[in-house]
């Protein structure tokens, strides 16, 4: 029987399939419908110290190949959801990682620090797609600089393992990605959504601009999963565009250690236990033994030298 466990850091995932930030609420949402310790971790809403409003309407978007989002991160703080939703986790004994953001540099910072280390959090996904009000609003991801600063200043302050989700809106995301992991960043999730708008023709405006997720970005985070994984020496969680087991099975032999599902399961609420399930038979099949068996075995070298 195939072995679908992974390890990360201190912890064994029964699997290596989580959910995308945002995509799953707070995890009790999904409970009615199959049960949460279904994943191999679940990952929670974007966090800030204090509860955020996010957005106006609409938020979400449907597009021919994706959905673009535009939440803007709304949630209700990371006291309150340690307070009210995290007693589901540890009650189904489920890996968490917590994923997190701030404004300023000392937001990230106080809001790490207020995260305490637990058997069940498996790191922190610290988000730095957000706009640097201290800087004109250029988003803490885009600079190598801001990067590496931004990590140094959360690792200081936790010692939970902290990896760095990397937005794709950069000119070039292996710089971005050499300077969290030379900052200290334990783990590196690729990507995040590509900046999109939608244009209504009825309306003759555009009533949402926001990230583009889904069926588009699978080859552009693949390609970034592939490349960063043979180059940066710590775990890399694949995220963009997975649809099927398949989807999840070319990722991990392109080097990904886990994977992060979101948009697929605003189209079919059951597509995690079904991508699961389907990894596991997909092993069998082809007899792969465990994960390692699988995990970076595309890592050849190019046949043209790209």
């Amino acid at each position: 029987m195939a072995d679908t466990t992974v390890k990360l850091y201190s912890n064994t995932l029964r699997n290596p399939v989580m959910n995308g930030s945002g995509t799953l609420g707070y995890g009790k949402e999904i409970e009615p419908l199959w049960p949460i310790e279904t994943l191999g971790a679940y990952v929670t809403k974007g966090l800030s110290l204090r509860p955020h409003h996010g957005n106006q309407v609409p938020r979400v978007w449907e597009e021919r190949y994706g959905m673009i989002n535009s939440i803007g991160l709304q949630n209700v703080g990371v006291t309150r959801f340690f307070d009210e939703y995290f007693p589901l986790f540890r009650k189904k004994n489920t890996p968490v990682i917590v994923n997190f953001f701030g404004f300023t540099e000392d937001e990230y910072v106080a809001c790490a620090e207020n995260i305490k280390p637990d058997p069940l959090i498996v790191g922190l996904e610290i988000n730095l797609s957000c706009p640097n009000v201290k800087k004109g609003g250029i988003s803490f991801g885009k600079d190598p600089d801001m990067v590496g600063g931004i990590i140094r200043q959360v690792k200081a302050v936790t010692p939970i393992p902290l990896i760095a989700k990397l937005t794709p809106e950069v000119k070039n995301i292996m710089d971005i990605a050499c300077a969290a992991h030379e900052a200290g960043a334990d783990g590196l999730t690729l990507i995040n959504t590509i900046p999109a708008a939608a244009v209504d023709a009825v309306g003759k405006k555009v009533p949402i601009k926001g990230g583009l997720s889904g069926p588009a970005l699978r080859s552009v985070a693949l390609r970034a999963v592939y490349e960063i994984s043979k180059a940066v020496p710590v775990p890399v969680i694949g995220s963009g565009g997975i649809m099927d087991y398949m989807d999840a099975v070319y990722f991990f032999m392109a080097g990904a250690k886990a994977v992060e599902i979101g948009t697929v399961t605003f189209v079919d609420p059951f597509a995690i236990p079904k991508i699961i399930d389907g990894i596991k038979d997909y092993m069998e099949r082809e007899r792969y033994a465990d994960m390692d068996s699988i995990i970076g075995c595309a890592h050849c070298e190019d046949l043209n030298g790209r």
